[in-house]
């Protein structure tokens, strides 16, 4: 089954896309449109992305005392990209957009990850200029957020520090009133900023004619001194070249520089930045520090913040997915021309019951042994299952901001609910899925000739990124799962009994319905057990165990929801696209969604092997 014919059957005969035509804003569209969307999508992964993704994986960036140099194919990339409209995808049409829902959008994405993830997209750009619609001035929104959309400009988000990490609490970065008259600049309130940031995607390159720094940094209060904790926290954009409120460069390049490259494991076609904020190698001015523009409110930068985080915790699950996918992909390929091994059977004339090679025999294509089935039909329990997770999230977001009030309420619960789950689940289990590849391929998937290893090595990043495994976790136990009363979980798990009920009246699927159930019912109880004492340090020992349960629970409802749109159009190739989509549910619920027992036994319990482990003991 080919990836474009899953992202249909996902799009249309499970998730009806077709029917959000009938909304308001997305009248002038129909599945004719959807589609062309998709095919120009398709094409332009295929013709501008894949050739080049081992090209930049061994071309690494490299700065030349002066700027950063990428292969050429990167800027072709970027290039075609921004020409098909893609950047402003969902935007209205007063801003350029298309008007597209954001479900087409994501699935378009889809063909760009699987083609290089390495060269990337317009991920962060998007992002960026779509936090500035939702906080920033109407100047802001016009100079800086319709050139990202455009592709004149590209953008970034300035969290980490050296020092802090993700401890964004700590962060030491500072912004202080530009002089008299501050508050009164059109593009927004003018501070001065100095600090180092790092880890930065994309915060330095020639691809584009500016970059937008979305930075977090902290105002001083009147003694001088920062504001603990993260209430302290604001939000300034920062561009790399001044602007004027036309939004063309004025020639002034701002007190922004870059510090380092950082050379990774993985991902290594988008660069990974160092920078300094304001020490003096490009004074303003003939003034230290970077200018940058407040957005939003003073001490509210972190809620801002957010906007972008959890838009780009998405798309990171989105790129573990389709990491996960080209990797299943390339080793059903090679499992189905590469000749190794006999089958076992009855050794000639010793009777049925003893097993045996018959070395006369010709060899067989390795997919006929069943333990490179098992490995198959878990890439693809995996990595199909994620997909229609992260579309899924997709069609919430668009029933979030189009839906009835009562109905967009709901899909914003899910959102919170499901967001560390759509992040870390494929995080997790797509690179297993990339492990098994590796050893579906042998000892030639460990080397460069075949591109397993790589995908490996880029889908790696995708645990630690956008809020390590570690703080998903303890977001989802410690926050999302409560939160609103705990009213998110029980909206989740009234559509999983929604599910159940449906699957309930199909004989055949009676078996994974009640699993499904059971799961639900052991998931719930190991969150109240959880909290039994009140006590954060219990509930939160195991929480990466809960995470990884809950989103077994999730993925096997996603599964069940596959399974009761049964076959669809009539044909040979519907028919075995079902039968590959209830093998591998089928594989879910036998060889996965068991593992859940283990995971809530520890969490139940509140268990504290681990917390309680004494440093000098290690």
């Amino acid at each position: 089954m080919s990836l474009r014919s899953t992202v249909d059957f996902l799009l249309h005969d499970w998730l009806a896309a077709g029917e959000l035509s009938a909304r308001p804003r997305f009248a002038d569209h129909s599945r004719e449109t959807f589609d062309a969307v998709l095919e120009t999508c398709e094409r332009i992964a295929r013709e501008k992305y894949a050739p080049f993704n081992r090209l930049v994986d061994t071309e690494e960036p490299r700065f030349d005392g002066e700027k950063v140099i990428l292969p050429a194919a990167t800027k072709q990339a970027w290039d075609a990209y921004a020409e098909s409209g893609m950047l402003s995808a969902a935007q209205d049409y007063a801003v350029g957009g298309m008007q597209l829902p954001y479900l087409v959008e994501a699935a378009a994405g889809v063909f760009f990850g699987t083609a290089s993830i390495s060269i990337g997209g317009g991920l962060l750009t998007v992002g960026n200029a779509n936090l500035l619609m939702a906080h920033g001035t109407p100047l802001q929104k016009e100079v800086f957020a319709a050139n990202e959309f455009n592709g004149r400009f590209s953008g970034t988000m300035c969290l980490s520090e050296p020092q802090a990490g993700s401890s964004l609490s700590d962060i030491a970065t500072r912004a202080v009133p530009d002089g008299e008259g501050f508050e009164a600049d059109p593009l927004g309130p003018r501070y001065r900023l100095k600090g180092n940031k790092m880890w930065i995607s994309a915060g330095e390159h020639e691809l584009t004619e500016n970059i937008i720094h979305l930075v977090l940094a902290k105002i001083p209060g009147p003694d001088g001194k920062l504001v603990p904790g993260v209430k302290g926290i604001s939000l300034f954009i920062v561009p790399k070249k001044l602007v004027d409120t036309e939004g063309q460069l004025t020639g002034e390049r701002n007190d922004v520089a870059l510090a380092g490259l950082n050379h990774k494991l993985g991902w290594r076609g988008t660069t990974n930045t160092l920078l300094n904020f304001g020490e003096g190698k490009f004074p303003v001015l003939g003034q230290p520090g970077a200018v940058g523009y407040l957005v939003g409110k003073p001490g509210e930068g972190l809620r801002c913040m957010f906007h972008m985080m959890n838009e780009a915790r998405i798309g990171i699950g989105m790129a573990a997915t389709a990491l996960g996918l080209a990797g299943y992909q390339a080793s059903l390929d090679y499992a189905k021309n590469r000749p190794q091994g006999r089958l076992i059977g009855p050794k000639p004339g010793s009777g049925a019951s003893a097993a045996g090679k018959d070395p006369n025999a010709p060899q067989v294509r390795i997919i006929e042994h069943a333990d490179i089935k098992r490995m198959l039909l878990a890439q693809k329990s995996y990595c199909e299952g994620a997909l229609a997770l992260m579309l899924y999230c997709a069609r919430l977001v668009d029933e979030q901001h189009t839906g009835s009030p009562e109905s967009a309420d709901e899909a914003r619960l899910l959102l919170e609910v499901l967001t560390p789950i759509a992040k870390s689940w494929p995080s997790e289990f797509c690179l297993e899925a990339n492990s098994l590849a590796i050893q579906i391929h042998g000892g030639y998937g460990y080397t460069r000739d075949f591109p397993v290893e790589q995908y490996w090595r880029d889908n790696r990043l995708n645990m630690i990124h956008e809020g390590t495994h570690g703080i998903q976790a303890a977001d989802l136990l410690g926050r999302k799962v409560t939160m609103e009363g705990g009213r998110g979980l029980q909206l989740l798990a009234a559509r999983i009994q929604a599910t159940i009920a449906r699957a309930l009246q199909e004989p055949a699927l009676a078996a994974q319905a009640n699993a499904l159930a059971g799961a639900l019912q052991k998931v719930g109880a190991a969150t109240k057990a959880a909290w039994a004492t009140g006590d954060a340090g219990d509930a939160l020992a195991n929480a990466v165990p809960y995470m990884q349960a809950a989103g077994h629970l999730v993925l096997a409802w996603t599964w069940l929801e596959l399974l009761l749109v049964g076959e669809g159009s009539q044909g040979a190739s519907a028919g075995l696209a079902f039968e590959g989509r209830r093998r591998a549910a089928q594989y879910f619920f036998r060889y996965e969604l068991p593992k859940i027992d283990a995971w809530l036994a520890v969490v139940a319990s509140r268990d504290r092997t681990c917390a309680d482990m004494p440093e000098e003991a290690f």
